[in-house]
């Protein structure tokens, strides 16, 4: 894996300074919501307006608007690019924003890690000062803000090529083969990067690449600048991104659950905190999978865990909707998920 120490330099003169808030206080957190494939601003509508509600005084809350519908078919990378430019266009116009926080849901996910990478400015170091590592407490900013929280909700960080990745396919090898030939016909350049079948300009697959640092594109240095990282992951009936891919997991590490007895939460059935970790290299690269290359990548931050289960609800079957509440009436469900984020949102 490359040099996580930050890349090329930039030149300190070329970094802004954030300005202070304006005299008398409001909110300097911005909070950056993230759809997934095909889909649009309204799908975040309940939980925006939750963070708004409940923490109205202290973050503004922006649905990102470029990537709606069938511009989620464009690729990860050019929906990042996208994502990237938004902010800086939505802090330019927010003058006083200091900090900087996403919730992303399903491929969104992905994107806002893109974009952060993009996105990523690494901390003013002397000519004494050693390069930086995933371990150091001097983390870098996103865009000249202090990066508080990423949260992703059933984001398929580990892609979505290996064996019941995606549920629906009914963990069969011939119809995920299959798919893996088709996938493009449907969900365009982003399918590819999803089942790695990307191969552009001889790189490695996109999401390989996005567990490291590349150039200016600094995705694992943009991923550890922020104070805490959370997967939110549904445990089962969600067909669409399975347990293991958006928990960051083996399968051997998949733990065992028991129905909640929380009446506040009562669908978060596990939580846990993954300290970060020192990979050993893959003895035999060439028999070492993606999968578990992006495993390895994404171990080295630490990552707060929460397992969700709707196996009781009449809706479990769109468990993929009903842990973001995409829709206020038939999702209710969910609503303690969102509950469960703002509870533990840190704002400083």
């Amino acid at each position: 894996m490359g040099d996580l120490g930050g890349g090329d330099w930039r030149d300190e003169a070329a970094e802004e300074q954030a300005p202070p808030a304006p005299v008398g206080g409001g909110a300097d957190h911005l909070v950056v919501m993230v759809h997934g494939i095909v889909g649009s601003t309204a799908d975040w509508k309940f939980g925006a307006e939750q963070f708004d509600k409940l923490l109205s005084d202290k973050v503004i809350v922006h649905c990102s608007n470029r990537n709606m519908h069938k511009l989620t078919l464009d690729g990860i990378d050019v929906m990042g690019e996208r994502l990237a430019q938004e902010v800086i266009e939505e802090t330019n116009k927010r003058p006083h924003i200091k900090k900087i926080s996403f919730v992303a849901h399903s491929v969104g996910g992905l994107v806002a890690r893109y974009a952060i990478g993009r996105l990523y400015r690494p901390p003013r170091r002397t000519f004494q000062s050693a390069p930086q590592s995933l371990s150091d407490g001097n983390r870098g900013t996103i865009h000249g803000l202090e990066a508080v929280n990423f949260i992703t909700v059933a984001s398929p960080h580990l892609g979505s090529r290996g064996n019941r990745q995606v549920p629906f396919l009914f963990g069969v090898t011939a119809i995920e083969s299959f798919a893996c030939c088709i996938i493009h016909l449907i969900f365009g350049r982003t399918g590819k990067h999803l089942f790695f079948t990307d191969n552009d300009d001889g790189k490695p697959p996109l999401l390989q690449c996005m567990v490291d640092d590349w150039g200016d594109l600094q995705f694992m240095s943009a991923l550890q600048a922020f104070k805490r990282r959370v997967a939110y992951s549904n445990v089962g009936h969600d067909h669409i991104v399975g347990w293991r891919t958006s928990s960051i997991r083996r399968d051997s590490e998949l733990p065992m659950w028991v129905d909640s007895t929380d009446k506040i939460y009562p669908h978060i059935v596990h939580e846990e905190l993954s300290k970060a970790e020192t990979p050993n290299q893959c003895a035999d690269v060439y028999n070492c999978t993606i999968e578990e290359l992006l495993l390895r990548g994404l171990k080295r931050v630490s990552w707060e865990k929460v397992d969700v289960s709707f196996h009781n609800s009449k809706v479990r079957s769109a468990a993929h909707s009903v842990i973001q509440v995409k829709d206020p009436v038939m999702h209710c469900e969910g609503a303690d998920v969102i509950q469960h984020m703002i509870d533990h949102f840190i704002l400083e």
